[in-house]
């Protein structure tokens, strides 16, 4: 039997998992990355010679690797060495108000009680009891499973478990449901950004958003060496499985021949054939008609309002002063709601924005840090018009200038030249990931559907299948990997069908046309 050939667009989490499980199948891959390694949104920028992390910095769920390590005769950690954190993320809000958040829960509700009251300490707990059931509900049912639509969740849930169905409460907002667990708004504050971990706005993201709490809880996790260890050791198993690498190689065209698949065209005019391709490009590449208009039709084109969170980035080596700052840090806006009007209402750049910043030094060999110049990537949600124009020079300049005075205010000052900093727009985020805007998570998970709005692994052109953050079962490190995971399983039980209900697919059998087999990729 001829052995399906599949070639991979992108290789970032998802591209490289769906690649693994391919070769695990018995098919024969070819990634092929625009980049000049592995991982995608998940990258580093070399200032002085120092590799800063600048994409996705948080490490969570690392069973979902382990998982696909093993599947392939391996252990993940004798390829990634993982330190777990004991703080999850330090809080500020001003110079005088500061919250850890911590790998032990109870020292967590200790932390909060010394913060907030006794009230909140137990509103916390109450929380935390919520988000894992939100999670324990979800994790087989809807993240590890294939998309699926309302009906079909609850049918995997259980008519008998009602109570469970109607507990992931997707008819709630994040932010009213977080009103019931805590009166003082910080904290709604710090457990409503979880929304922003799949580029979404706590005041219209749905409730069951809280199951990201529990993953967190569950442990965070930090990658020895930067985040991009992580993709060379899934390029590295890949390799070990025969899966073959074109990198700086750029699609121009998804070939179609027969209402199906046939292969890629490169910009250099080369021809790759293919049975089926996986996209781990954003889904809306396909859909804006970037890989050609032969599979433009793949999907539904998404209007710009469901589009998700955007940044400006700024990855730096720097000397900070005052703020003892942990992995991570959060630093809060005042004007928390204006700040999401701000960017989904008005697509601008918000006055007084949140502000993430990894200290990637502070969970090394030496997480004390401290003493001289060290790693940092600074993030402020951005609307996602990167494909509209950049900021004004002028006016993102004296932005940035607010930017650095909100850190100082709450007691952190870096001292560094520009020279040692790079930032990054929406309008640099479209051009590395086309059609986006900038968005760096698909679409916005908005409102009570808009998780089974998110496309699957099949779309509507027979051999073409979707992967990565855009696609099921959505944004963040481990979720991309599974939706590659999902578009493999997918491919893999599609071709096995096809090859049932086609004799002539088998050594010494007959052709039979089969109506049967009309919709199957």
């Amino acid at each position: 039997m001829r052995e399906t050939k599949v070639v991979v667009i992108g290789a970032g989490m998802g591209g490289l998992s769906a690649a693994i499980e391919l070769a695990l199948a018995g098919c024969t891959v070819t990634v092929v990355e625009r980049a000049a390694r592995p991982g995608g949104k998940m990258r580093e920028t070399l200032i002085h010679g120092a590799a800063v992390d600048s994409g996705p910095t948080v490490f969570t769920m690392p069973w979902v690797f382990q998982a696909l390590f093993e599947r392939a005769g391996a252990r993940f950690e004798d390829y990634v060495t993982l330190k777990p954190l004991d703080i999850l993320a330090r809080h500020a809000w001003g110079a005088d108000q500061r919250l850890d958040l911590f790998a032990d829960q109870a020292q967590s509700t200790d932390a909060i009680a010394a913060f907030a009251g006794a009230r909140e300490a137990r509103g916390y707990v109450t929380f935390c009891a919520e988000a894992k059931r939100v999670f324990d509900t979800l994790r087989d049912t809807f993240m590890t499973a294939e998309k699926t639509d309302p009906l079909g969740l609850t049918l995997r849930i259980g008519l008998h478990r009602m109570g469970a169905l109607f507990g992931i409460r997707p008819f709630d907002t994040l932010w009213s449901a977080l009103s019931a667990h805590f009166q003082d708004p910080r904290l709604r504050q710090l457990f409503g950004r979880y929304a922003t971990y799949c580029g979404s706005s706590p005041f219209a993201a749905p409730a069951t958003l809280m199951l990201i709490a529990h993953v967190e809880q569950a442990g965070v996790w930090y990658v020895e060496g930067g985040m991009q260890r992580l993709a060379d050791a899934l390029e590295r198993l890949a390799l070990s499985l025969g899966v073959s690498f074109r990198y700086e190689a750029h699609v121009n065209e998804i070939t179609v021949e027969r209402e199906r698949t046939s292969g890629v065209v490169l910009a250099s005019g080369e021809h790759l054939p293919a049975d089926c391709v996986v996209s781990n490009a954003d889904a809306q590449a396909l859909a804006a008609g970037a890989f050609g208009p032969a599979v433009a039709s793949a999907l539904d084109l998404r209007p710009r309002k469901a589009r998700s969170l955007s940044a400006v980035t700024w990855a730096m080596t720097a000397q900070p002063q005052g703020f003892e700052l942990a992995h991570h840090n959060v630093f809060f806006s005042d004007a928390y709601a204006a700040e999401f009007k701000n960017i989904f209402q008005l697509g601008r750049l918000p006055g007084r924005p949140t502000l993430y910043v990894c200290a990637q030094d502070r969970a090394g060999p030496d997480p004390g840090g401290g003493s001289g110049t060290e790693r940092l990537l600074i993030l402020a949600n951005a609307p996602a018009c990167g494909d509209e124009s950049d900021f004004n020079e002028s006016e993102l300049n004296a932005w940035e200038m607010a930017v650095f005075q909100h850190l100082q205010t709450c007691g952190l000052t870096l001292q560094a030249d520009s020279e040692s900093c790079e930032r990054t727009t929406p309008f640099q985020f479209n051009a590395r990931f086309p059609a986006t805007g900038g968005a760096l998570y698909g679409p916005a998970t908005h409102g009570w559907a808009a998780a089974f709005n998110r496309p699957g692994a099949a779309t509507r052109i027979r051999g073409l299948y979707l992967a990565g953050g855009g696609a099921h079962p959505g944004a963040g490190v481990p979720m991309a990997a599974l939706s590659g995971q999902l578009a493999a399983q997918r491919l893999i039980r599609d071709r096995a069908s096809i090859r049932s209900f086609h004799p002539a697919a088998m050594p010494g059998g007959m052709s039979t046309p089969s109506a049967t087999t009309s919709g199957l990729a």
